[in-house]
């Protein structure tokens, strides 16, 4: 790990920050080779010390130039540039992560195959560390037999293949292939390098399906006015995130947020808490594991006004009648797809004249019947929008473990150990 200067980056997991973590970015011959541009800035300006490795084809798209003033560093694409210095070895030996984006099919199927014929491929095969590819290509591409084969063979071998994002492609195109947007990516390297420098599990996800919940569902009055709570999204966003980083399959139920999608994430938006169960209780059938980070409303109006409400002329008020919601968490508790299948409910508690923000957390453990239930202590609207959190994880078999205050990528991978662990077991 190269230590040439004092810049720390962020740790995401709230290890110790790691000094200047050495990054080889492949760009490879697509049109979104100019998204890398941006990656590679956010990789730079967060300290780490990168190396960019473009193909031939990729330098038709963005120049080395723009590579070298980005990078501060020269760049090659062949193995006979500096060969004294043996690039084509030294760069993956020396790597703390590399990471191709984006990456074409004929990328994918050549490091498949083990081909190199190019410093990128030679690169790929010396690695030792973290590789992440991020794909990018037409949908038909993307879909044919044997990219999928490649990306599986990949996959078992270690690599991070993230899925590409669904949307506007090249010319009038739309479809599943568009390469994710450079700041998720950034985020995910995040996640990958801050947990290989903490000496925890890059892949212990790998091959496992996860379904998670997250924001705020609304639950309508008239055309305009809805009841809702405060769940801004963030930590079911970073739960999503720590997955995928992972190598997880990642289903991402959103309620009312407008964050935008973690890279490599399957991301389903939704409003109402019916609409919310609609998508998560079949998704939850064949799923390894189920984190509910969402915060549903537990009431809605027994009635919904078609035309918007007006105010009375007497000064008087409507009077609301709710009934309660469904109770989703419970649902997926007692009526399991597979009974493997590890359930995760989170508590906002206060606490009150009843018990203690944990004894309440205990009592909601034992009533919904999931496996791990985070409880989080939100008295003067602490957590709800802010970057940090902190939170106790009750287990069903009575362990209980604190998490201390820190960003809530910290407290997602803390609650993925927990789920890991017990998918082991």
């Amino acid at each position: 790990m190269s230590t040439g200067s004092d810049h720390e980056a962020a740790s995401p997991t709230g290890a110790r920050p790691v000094a200047r973590p050495t990054v080889v970015l492949g760009v490879t011959g697509g049109i979104a080779a100019y998204k890398a541009c941006e990656l590679l800035r956010r990789l730079t300006e967060s300290g780490h010390d990168v190396t960019v490795v473009p193909t031939e084809s990729a330098l038709q798209f963005v120049g080395a130039p723009t590579w070298a003033a980005l990078s501060g560093k020269p760049v090659a694409t062949d193995v006979w540039t500096d060969v004294h210095e043996v690039p084509h070895v030294r760069l993956g030996q020396s790597a703390d992560l590399v990471v191709v984006a984006p990456a074409t099919a004929d990328t994918l199927a050549r490091a498949a195959h083990g081909l190199a014929d190019d410093l990128l491929t030679n690169t790929l095969l010396t690695a030792r560390c973290p590789v992440v590819l991020a794909p990018a290509m037409h949908t038909e591409m993307w879909e044919h037999p044997a990219t999928q084969a490649n990306v599986a063979t990949l996959r078992e071998r270690g690599v991070l293949v993230i899925e590409p994002a669904e949307g506007r492609l090249t010319g009038k195109d739309t479809g599943k292939g568009r390469l994710p947007e450079p700041g998720e990516i950034f985020e995910l390297c995040t996640h990958v390098l801050a947990r290989a420098a903490a000496g925890g599990a890059t892949r212990d996800l790998a091959g496992r399906s996860v379904v998670v919940s997250a924001g705020g569902t609304r639950e309508y009055l008239d055309p305009v006015r809805f009841l809702g709570n405060r769940s801004s999204g963030l930590q079911g966003f970073a739960l999503a995130r720590a997955a995928a980083a992972r190598g997880a399959e990642v289903t991402l139920v959103a309620a009312n947020s407008t964050l935008p999608d973690p890279a490599g994430v399957k991301v389903v938006r939704v409003e109402t808490i019916a609409e919310l169960r609609e998508v998560v209780v079949p998704a939850a059938a064949s799923a390894d594991a189920v984190v509910m980070a969402a915060a549903p409303a537990d009431f809605r109006p027994a009635s919904y006004s078609e035309a918007k409400m007006k105010k009375a002329a007497d000064g008087s008020a409507p009077a609301i009648e709710l009934v309660q919601n469904p109770d989703v968490l419970h649902e997926l508790s007692t009526s399991r797809g597979r009974a493997d299948t590890v359930v995760v409910g989170f508590a906002a508690e206060t606490g009150d004249a009843t018990g203690t923000v944990l004894e309440l957390g205990r009592a909601k453990l034992a009533r919904k019947g999931c496996d791990l239930l985070v409880v989080n202590d939100v008295s003067g609207g602490a957590v709800f929008g802010s970057p940090e959190n902190e939170a106790v994880i009750l287990g069903a078999d009575g362990t209980a473990t604190e998490v201390p205050r820190g960003s809530k990528a910290a407290l997602a991978h803390a609650i993925w150990d927990q789920v890991a662990r017990r998918l082991q077991d």
